[in-house]
Order: C-alpha cells, then sequence, then structure tokens
C-alpha cells in the first residue's frame, strides 16, 4: 500500500495542501489574487502545498464541473473539508481564517 500511494504521489497526503485558483486570464485582480496566494502558501504552508492555477478562459468546463461563480476564487481540496475563497487574497487574515491556518503556521 505505501508503495501504490508513493508512485502515486499520496504518500505523506495527510500534511499536504492542494489549493486551485481559479482565474479568468491574466487580468489585474487575477494576478494580484496570484501574488497574494503565493507569498501566504510561502509564508504559512512551506513545503507543504500544491497549487494548480485553472484558467477558466481556457477551461471553462472545470469551472463548471466544480461550480465555481466568481473570480478570483481559491478552493481548498485537502485538507477537508472543502473551502472557497473569493476575491484577490488581498487581506491575509481573512484567507488564513478561511483556511483555517494559524499565523504562527499551526493548523
Amino acid at each position: 500500500m505505501n508503495r501504490i500511494r508513493q508512485k502515486a504521489g499520496l504518500e505523506g497526503i495527510d500534511d499536504k495542501w492542494i489549493l486551485k485558483l481559479y482565474v479568468a486570464g491574466q487580468t489585474p485582480k487575477s494576478l494580484k489574487a496570484f501574488a497574494n496566494l503565493r507569498k501566504i502558501c510561502e509564508t504559512y504552508l512551506e513545503n507543504k502545498y500544491t497549487l494548480e492555477i485553472v484558467d477558466l478562459i481556457e477551461r471553462p468546463e472545470i469551472g463548471r464541473a466544480d461550480q465555481i461563480f466568481a473570480i478570483p476564487t481559491l478552493v481548498r481540496k485537502l485538507p477537508p473539508p472543502l473551502v472557497k475563497i473569493i476575491g484577490d487574497l488581498s487581506n491575509t487574515e481573512k484567507v488564513l481564517v478561511g483556511l483555517n491556518v494559524y499565523p504562527d503556521g499551526s493548523f
């Protein structure tokens, strides 16, 4: 079982945060959301996260499937529960509360 989890990249998944940021092109708001999220992740989730950027202009079907109604939207897939945060993520404190991350880096 461990070998399967390793091969699938799932080893240590309990410590891994899987985040998706949904944007629509490279608008100023989308770029700001990405920059803010990158800073938050590097500061509070160092080496514990995977970030996927989904451009809904290029892949609108993913937005429909994941029920994304506003952009930019950040979705925390793991750890459960699923969380959605809408906006440019400029209020770090609110993003941390939404993700359930404490400023000292604990969860």
